[in-house]
């Protein structure tokens, strides 16, 4: 494929050119990273040297957000994302998105889409990795030359998902600009709204958006009905259109195979999953949450509102900066029975199998730390969604005990403090360790084995180890003599063999 079109040189030169933008960074992801020399020299030679261009690589969390922090090392007015991306709302800078082109056999594709279409009697939804856009005007045409030629009288029809844009603008404020999108969404009448930087018009029915694809379902029709029929690997992308759709068929096409994949079974092994997790949540008493973006819009508030919501359920939140999680990162915080990940919708599932304590979503803590509440099968992987909701979901405490399902019994929560209110100076670390002390006095191994600590404090307080000591009487250890003394050409004990040999002389 032609390099220029690949990376869409001419479209990424209009976007800073209309803009006037003097300093732009380049961001590339890990696999593109051999690409960017030559995508900034095409790029200079247009635009000239009164734009100055940065390289971005390596970024401190997922590489499908777009990094703001490290571009604002560089003071640059916008930034190019290339790759994958989550399309998730900036903070603070434009960007503009160049997805690449994916190689993708068109009639190969458009066949078997007749094929589910006569196979399941089912309205079909196209979804796609955003790296396949570039090939939606011509499977469209080779699809309805297909079924023309094969004198299809069906009812049923394929309906298309949209590339919601390419640039994204920060939102001054997120919560208001959602609340006017969703009233226009609700309305039955056609209207023009602008989305991501482009005005698009949002026919009547029921709107679908997620990953950078958005959708209409019409009035009279519910998104249960449609086979859901991806296009693309099996990545993160895919992923959370399982778990958000997972009350619908859903089939894959795989690109690069060239076959059709059904994942049904692998569906139900994450959403079981998954609600494993939540109910290991609802019995922890320490929580960490993870701060895994600092630039997708409405961070700080839904952490925030996380914070309300653990405390509200009695529990103990630490909040914890650490760029990309890892097991090694997270098994420094051993007082921490469970991790509440904010970040964008692909990268907040993580696969915690390896990791010393589970990581949920925050709509998996919402479930969790929200007393008497219901999984209803409805998954959200977004939390820009629950900001508006979560108000709604503080506990307002309760002595009745619930079942663990983790523990196989009844459990007493403990209560939220009315006056705890955060006390200041030495006084409270001196307070809450001389209770870990009396409680470690009692039965250490039931605060640490048992995860029976409140606080970070209780639990440090309550190890055996308290790390290297050299305060003690003898710090010099006691000598063993280990083996033979003396030189390798003759050892002590070689010599006095030697001596006690007969006619040894001297």
């Amino acid at each position: 494929m032609d390099f220029e079109s690949k990376y869409e040189i001419s479209s990424t030169v209009d976007f800073i050119r209309g803009r006037t933008f003097t300093r732009v960074a380049l961001q590339f992801p890990d696999e593109l990273l051999k690409d960017s020399p030559l995508v900034a020299k095409a790029l200079r030679s247009e635009l000239g040297k009164a734009v100055r261009l940065y390289v971005m690589a390596d970024a401190a969390y997922g590489s499908c957000c777009v990094d703001e922090i490290g571009a604002s090392h560089v003071d640059a007015e916008c930034v190019v994302h290339y790759g994958h991306a989550c399309m998730s709302r900036t903070s603070t800078l434009p960007a503009k998105f160049v997805f690449g082109k994916a190689s993708i056999d068109v009639k190969d594709c458009a066949k078997s889409l007749s094929h589910c279409l006569s196979s399941f009697n089912k309205p079909i939804m196209v979804l796609y990795g955003l790296e396949y856009a570039h090939a939606l005007v011509n499977l469209k045409a080779e699809v309805a030359e297909s079924l023309l030629s094969s004198h299809s009288n069906s009812s049923l029809k394929i309906s298309y998902a949209e590339v919601v844009g390419t640039v994204i603008y920060p939102s001054v404020d997120h919560l208001t600009e959602k609340a006017q999108v969703s009233s226009q969404y609700d309305s039955l009448t056609k209207t023009r709204i602008t989305v991501g930087g482009d005005e698009r018009e949002i026919k009547s029915g029921t709107y679908y958006g997620l990953g950078g694809l958005s959708w209409n379902i019409p009035t009279g029709h519910k998104i249960e009905d449609y086979l859901l029929f991806w296009i693309g690997p099996e990545n993160t992308a895919f992923t959370n259109i399982m778990l958000t759709f997972n009350n619908c068929k859903i089939i894959r096409y795989d690109a690069d195979k060239k076959c059709l994949l059904e994942h049904l079974s692998n569906q139900t092994r994450i959403l079981r999953r998954r609600y494993y997790l939540v109910e290991k949540a609802k019995d922890a008493n320490i929580v960490g949450i993870l701060v895994g973006t600092l630039g997708v819009a409405g961070y700080l508030h839904i952490i925030e509102q996380m914070k309300e919501l653990i405390k509200s359920a009695g529990k103990k939140s630490y909040t914890l900066v650490m760029g990309r999680p890892n097991p090694a990162k997270l098994a420094n915080f051993p007082e921490c029975d469970i991790f509440v990940s904010v970040s964008c919708a692909q990268t907040a599932l993580l696969d915690s199998k390896d990791f010393l304590a589970p990581v949920i979503t925050p709509f998996e803590a919402v479930l969790a730390f929200t007393r008497g509440r219901q999984w209803t099968g409805e998954y959200v992987v977004n939390f820009q969604d629950l900001i508006a909701s979560i108000g709604s979901e503080v506990n307002e405490g309760t002595e009745e005990a619930r079942f663990s399902f983790i523990k196989g019994g009844y459990v007493e929560d403990i209560k939220p403090q009315e006056n705890d209110k955060e006390e200041e100076g030495s006084l409270a670390l001196a307070a809450a360790t001389d209770k870990a002390l009396s409680l470690q006095n009692q039965d250490p191994t039931s605060i640490l084995f048992k995860r029976n600590a409140t606080s970070g404090t209780m639990f440090f307080a309550a190890r055996t180890y308290q790390g290297l000591n050299m305060q003690y009487e003898n710090p010099a250890p006691q000598s063993y003599v280990i083996g033979r003394s003396g030189r390798a050409a003759g050892y002590l004990d070689e010599e006095r063999k030697a001596e006690d040999l007969p006619g040894a002389v001297e």
